[in-house]
């Protein structure tokens, strides 16, 4: 019987079967890239290159501030055509790269909002993230854009990259070495600063009177600011330019509101006679829409003028009269409509 055991044991390679100081381990394998095009992946062809990694602090309006522990999260991958903008005018292509690492909805994720304006404001849609590198740049993120869009996970803090390599120049951009904080939808990539080692959870500091429950409400004129400077007022929507979004129109909350489709115009069109497209905006910019009831949220101006996805806001012109008017916005990239605003009075740029 002891025989058949042991030769049972060694046709199973179970050594320990037979010697309890000896394990066997499955080697760790390594993706090696498809250099020949053996599959339709495009984004697997060159080697993973890893970068520096930083301890990551997270503080501010939170209860449980503390450094983050990269091993217990997920991995995420990004695809982006990081340009910048040159300061002479117009942008330069930096290089195509596809980016691993960790995204800002599971580095947040169990961290539990303690607000500082709770008690005049309690929804989180006024929240914003401030990324700070270790040479003290920064970079914004609203609450609503990592936790509010139809598609998640698609700002990282990238722990290793390679390269999109065009199949006929065989071009090879240059590599970062450093990790970087990575936001996918962006169209000009000045938010993708190299070495992250804070982020601060903020609120929007503006303060709104708010009356919960108004009905009806009404604006009849949307004011701009640049920080405590009035800019101008919004004239009314011409219809020749409005555009229409078909959307199932879903809150957090109340769950389904509608499925009837928003006409209105690009909110950054409009916006762009008052507010102007720079790195600083593009970098740390906040804006703040703001209804007559006093409920608000936080865009970035990088989310709200700087997309690739061309999941844009709307502003919306209501019936005359009509309760919620004159003017709403509306957010396309969002799966919530929380961060719709009906009664929009005051836009707010606050750096």
């Amino acid at each position: 019987m002891r025989k058949y055991f042991l030769l049972t044991c060694i046709s199973l390679g179970l050594f320990s079967c037979v010697n309890n100081t000896t394990t066997t381990e499955k080697p760790e394998t390594k993706q090696l890239p498809d250099t020949t095009d053996m599959t339709n992946n495009f984004y697997d062809n060159t080697e993973v290159i890893p970068l520096v990694m930083n301890d990551l602090i997270i503080e501010g309006e939170i209860a449980n501030p503390g450094k983050v522990d990269f091993s217990a999260l997920p991995q995420h991958s990004v695809i982006v055509k990081e340009t910048l903008l040159e300061e002479t005018g117009g942008d330069r292509f930096v290089g195509a790269y596809r980016y691993d690492g960790y995204s800002l909805f599971d580095i947040l994720n169990e961290r539990i909002i303690k607000k500082l304006n709770s008690e005049e404001f309690n929804p989180i849609i006024d929240l914003y993230i401030e990324v700070e590198s270790k040479t003290g740049e920064k970079v914004v993120f609203s609450w609503g854009e990592i936790y509010y869009p139809n598609n998640l996970h698609k700002i990282i803090i990238a722990g290793s990259v390679s390269r999109i390599v065009p199949s006929k120049t065989k071009e090879l951009w240059p590599l970062p070495a450093a990790s970087k904080i990575v936001a996918a939808s962006d169209l000009v990539t000045e938010r993708n600063i190299s070495d992250p080692v804070k982020i601060t959870v903020k609120s929007i500091s503006k303060s709104f009177k708010v009356v919960k429950g108004m009905s009806p409400m009404y604006s009849k004129e949307l004011k701009l600011y640049d920080g405590d400077k009035q800019l101008g007022i919004i004239s009314p929507v011409k219809e020749k330019e409005d555009i229409t979004f078909y959307t199932i129109f879903y809150g957090r909350g109340r769950g389904i509101h509608s499925t009837s489709p928003f006409n209105g115009m690009l909110l950054r069109n409009i916006l762009g006679e008052y507010y102007h497209v720079n790195r600083e905006n593009l970098r740390i910019g906040m804006v703040c829409i703001a209804g007559q009831d006093g409920y608000r949220s936080a865009i970035s101006f990088s989310e709200l003028f700087n997309r690739n996805d061309q999941q844009e806001f709307l502003l919306v012109r209501t019936e005359p009269d009509e309760d919620g008017g004159l003017f709403r916005v509306f957010a396309a990239a969002d799966f919530f409509s929380d961060r719709a605003i009906k009664s929009v009075s005051e836009i707010h740029l606050v750096r």
